[in-house]
């Protein structure tokens, strides 16, 4: 994130208004909509970020892609975005505007990597023990795989990681043998 107290200052901004026009779980789904769009889409975020591309041809390429597909609020704050010439902070803005919303909703993601899919009634134990640490909390468990691991399992829990993976293990140990401590000590 370049500029991540610009983008929250946004983000608070539209969460505020979108809380006052009740109409917060609209803006939610539009800012998920565009997150998804430039996440899938690098050619348009080089657009919204291109300082040769005059901002109203911005505006008319991001009312065309939005078009129909978001509400008038979303469709006005990215109308005021460009207006200031702040396009380019866009997809910073949706993801402090989703983690704004989960923190305003009691919602606590938690990512879960693990070497092989992991089984519900794994997951809902997870779930459980997640929750006896922030109490009152709903908690979002998203699951991904990643083989590199090798076995175990890593543990997102807001800005915490808990590694459980023999890769870490095995990075662990290849770096003790890496400083050669113990033929140091021999000789």
């Amino acid at each position: 994130m370049q500029n991540p107290r610009l983008a929250a200052r946004y983000a608070k901004s539209l969460i505020g208004l979108a809380i006052e026009r009740n109409q917060l779980e609209e803006v939610y789904k539009d800012c998920v909509y565009l997150q998804q769009l430039c996440k899938h889409s690098a050619e348009f975020v080089s657009l919204l970020k291109s300082p040769v591309i005059k901002s109203d041809k911005k505006l008319a390429i991001l009312n065309a892609v939005t078009e129909g597909k978001v509400s008038e609020l979303t469709v006005a704050f990215n109308r005021l975005l460009v207006n200031k010439s702040r396009e380019n902070v866009l997809p910073e803005v949706l993801v402090a505007f989703i983690d704004q919303y989960k923190s305003h909703k009691g919602i606590f993601p938690v990512k879960l990597t693990a070497a092989v899919p992991v089984s519900e009634l794994a997951q809902e134990e997870i779930r459980a023990k997640v929750q006896e640490f922030v109490p009152g909390k709903q908690i979002e468990l998203n699951t991904a795989v990643n083989e590199e691991l090798i076995g175990g399992f890593q543990l997102e829990l807001g800005n915490t990681l808990v590694d459980a993976s023999i890769a870490y293990d095995l990075n662990k140990i290849r770096s003790q043998f890496m400083k050669n401590d113990f033929v140091y000590k021999i000789r």
